[in-house]
């Protein structure tokens, strides 16, 4: 595969774009298009490619954004995920001293991805105070607790209790030498990443100008995700479920409104914009269909519709197998989302879903990794076939391009999209 992208599709590079972008809409539409679109994401293995670290790529951003575009270049997709805000952070994670995740060559390999780690920074017995004022709580509680820098902030007042004159008291804390210390970390992690967003801006128009479209346009999670993920902790949500139901549904609420406020500040009404929402804990092994019912789904379902209404594109990311959750999640307005899958049935979901909304998977990530190019081939051909069939379709890898990925085989992943794709 050494042929250029303008090469393979004879075309000038805005053409390639307004076709590309016509596809996407197509299929989010659940019209048939030209072909089947590909998408295509990678975390460090278009770095790796280039003969890169996971750890280099974590600190070099000029780097990662050469190495994505070879990989565009060559593959050829119809549009792509932006790796920089989401790799290019070792820097601004070392200011804050950051502890819920270990990043190459701090506290895991230099060459293997970073780590979530599973923690618990909301104790059940802070519900009331973290519902009162999230505020309050996540000033004084949270940040401390996530990042070594921000820890003498654990000293601020009740701002609210610091109205008209008494503001000259409210200066005072920050005089505190522990907080002008956090507040320096702050200034000096944000200054990392507007660089990081800047160079991301310069890749992505540059991207553009030859022809790639932005998929996402930014991230959101569900209500759920957000209290278990990074609050309660896995262990924590689940007991909630059965301990703390009613205080659980309150914070979820909290975490549903300030969710759809940050997405929109930065969807700004905008045409194609999709917000990606990656799900952790809805799957099938996890909870029941009864706590789904109850937890999960209304909470997230209300953020999907008011995405909609705002005129944004849902980009749900169905993470593990959710083949028993898809005539619950099928309640939504047709044509105006997008639900990747993993490792749920591709087949069911376009007989479920196939009328509601457009479906984006699913390669194997075991596939792309131990496979062959003829593994990959055959499947990806059985998926277009059938569930690319009339439309509403999306190749894509299962998690995107794994680390460890042959090259062989996102190579026929990528081929695959234009010789089984064409409508």
């Amino acid at each position: 595969m050494d042929q250029t992208v303008l090469e393979r599709t004879d075309s000038d590079p805005k053409a390639a774009y307004g076709a590309r972008i016509q596809r996407m809409r197509d299929a989010v539409a659940l019209k048939q298009p030209d072909r089947v679109p590909f998408y295509v994401s990678s975390r460090f293995w278009a770095a790796r490619r280039q003969g890169m670290t996971c750890e280099q790529a974590m600190y070099d951003g000029d780097g990662l954004s050469k190495a994505t575009k070879a990989m565009l270049l060559e593959f050829d997709p119809d549009f792509y995920q932006l790796p920089h805000q989401q790799v290019v952070v070792g820097a601004p994670l070392e200011t804050l001293g950051f502890k819920a995740v270990k990043w190459p060559g701090h506290g895991v390999h230099e060459d293997v991805s970073f780590q979530y780690l599973d923690t618990e920074f909301m104790s059940a017995e802070e519900y009331d105070e973290y519902l009162t004022d999230p505020t309050g709580f996540t000033l004084r509680k949270y940040l401390p607790r996530i990042a070594d820098a921000l820890e003498p902030m654990h000293v601020l007042p009740d701002f609210p209790a610091y109205y008209h004159t008494r503001v000259l008291s409210l200066a005072r804390y920050f005089a505190d030498p522990g907080v002008q210390k956090s507040l320096k970390a702050l200034e000096k992690a944000g200054q990392q990443m507007e660089e990081i967003a800047a160079a991301a801006k310069e890749f992505a128009d540059e991207m553009a100008d030859l022809g790639f479209p932005l998929f996402n346009l930014t991230n959101a999670s569900a209500p759920f995700d957000q209290i278990a993920d990074y609050f309660r902790g896995s262990k924590g949500a689940m007991l909630d479920m059965f301990r703390n139901q009613d205080k659980l549904l309150a914070a979820m609420e909290k975490a549903r409104g300030y969710t759809i406020r940050s997405a929109l500040d930065v969807t700004g009404g905008r045409q194609d914009a999709h917000v990606f929402m990656p799900l952790h804990w809805g799957l099938d092994g996890f909870m029941s269909e009864e706590q789904f019912k109850t937890f999960y789904w209304p909470p997230l379902r209300s953020i999907i519709l008011e995405l909609i209404e705002n005129g944004a594109v849902p980009y749900v990311f169905w993470e593990g197998v959710c083949d028993s959750r898809l005539e619950i999640i099928a309640d939504i307005p047709a044509g105006k989302a997008i639900y990747k899958f993993e490792s749920t049935d591709i087949k069911l979901a376009k007989d479920v879903l196939g009328d509601t909304v457009c479906i984006q998977g699913n390669v194997p990530a075991s596939m792309l990794v131990t496979g062959t190019p003829d593994d990959v081939d055959a499947y990806c051909k059985e998926i277009i076939e059938y569930a690319g069939k009339g439309g509403g379709f999306i190749l894509d890898g299962a998690c995107g391009v794994p680390d460890e990925s042959r090259y062989e085989c996102v190579a026929a992943m990528a081929e695959a999209a234009r010789k089984y794709g064409q409508y």
